[in-house]
């Protein structure tokens, strides 16, 4: 077998416990027969293996989660899905788990912390109005319709708002039926388990019965929110690229709100990218070294 080491966790990064843990289990027979062969006085029971998988498979959404977020594609409209399907996962009844009491208690002690780390998040309209103006969500991940309710209030101040600013849309074209929607570019197929979970809670979702409107801005969030949702591969800034001419006044506002990330881990890449810069040319001016780091991150937006 070709040598590997095995994982060892950081205080600092939880998910390096998730990579330990990993990295255990793929070697327990290796490790089995190791400990057999030298008489080792410690090493881990069958049970002890058991329960660390049965603890894996508990991370691994948070895990996945966690990658998604912390891409340079993620947006704060990612916030409250990924909340409402990590509250999907940890509810789900299964009676293996439920036969162990550790790992049952394990997942009720994570959901009490995700329902209380992020029980105002769909309270505050940057989450909200950016998650019903991605053409993947719109209004079927909340969990509460009060919260809903004002989300939808909050994006029909704002598309007022962008209205008197741009004053080019008019209920005429703003009413008009879609055509038939192309498909948008792709952003790569997506490896994670957890994408049946978003479309069981898409089609689990109710469509609320569209109310009587009387402006542009509740003629056009009501007809792009009546409107079916697009695949999750598929890019929503060409979405909204595509269908600004009839719904000008919530593309302007997609662009403002969508854009803005989830986490500043992207910022914080950007000072490795300038050290990675910087480092072994001492030579470089700063003028030469601002070019060459807005190359490196800009680069492949521009040659998509």
């Amino acid at each position: 077998m070709q040598p590997k080491r095995l994982q060892q966790d950081v205080q600092t990064k939880w998910n390096s416990t998730q990579y330990m843990i990993e990295s255990l289990i793929a070697q327990k027979r290796t490790l089995s027969a190791y400990t057999a062969e030298y008489d080792l006085p410690a090493t881990l029971t069958a049970n002890q293996l058991g329960l660390l998988e049965k603890a894996s498979t508990v991370l691994v959404p948070f895990e996945e989660m966690t990658r998604e977020e912390t891409a340079s594609s993620a947006s704060v409209a990612d916030v409250i899905p990924i909340v409402c399907v990590l509250k999907h996962v940890l509810s789900q009844e299964n009676e293996a788990d439920q036969a162990i009491k550790m790992i049952d208690l394990m997942k009720s002690t994570l959901l009490d912390a995700v329902n209380r780390c992020f029980n105002d998040v769909e309270s505050e309209p940057l989450y909200s109005v950016a998650t019903l103006l991605d053409p993947h969500y719109k209004d079927r991940y909340f969990t509460n319709a009060d919260t809903l309710r004002l989300g939808k209030e909050s994006l029909m101040a704002e598309v007022g708002k962008m209205e008197e600013v741009l004053k080019t849309t008019s209920e005429t074209t703003a009413s008009e039926p879609a055509d038939k929607t192309p498909r948008m570019e792709a952003l790569g197929t997506s490896t994670s388990s957890l994408g049946s979970i978003f479309d069981e809670i898409l089609e689990e979702s109710q469509v609320l019965p569209v109310p009587k409107i009387t402006t542009s801005a509740q003629i056009q969030v009501e007809t792009y929110l009546s409107e079916a949702n697009i695949p999750r591969s598929d890019n929503p800034l060409l979405y909204w690229k595509v269908n600004q001419p009839r719904l000008s006044s919530l593309a302007a506002m997609a662009t403002k709100f969508i854009c803005a990330p989830c986490t500043s881990v992207e910022s914080e890449r950007l000072f490795s990218t300038a050290s990675n810069v910087v480092d072994e040319r001492s030579r470089l001016t700063s003028e030469t070294t601002e070019i060459l780091i807005f190359l490196k991150k800009n680069l492949p937006l521009m040659v998509m």
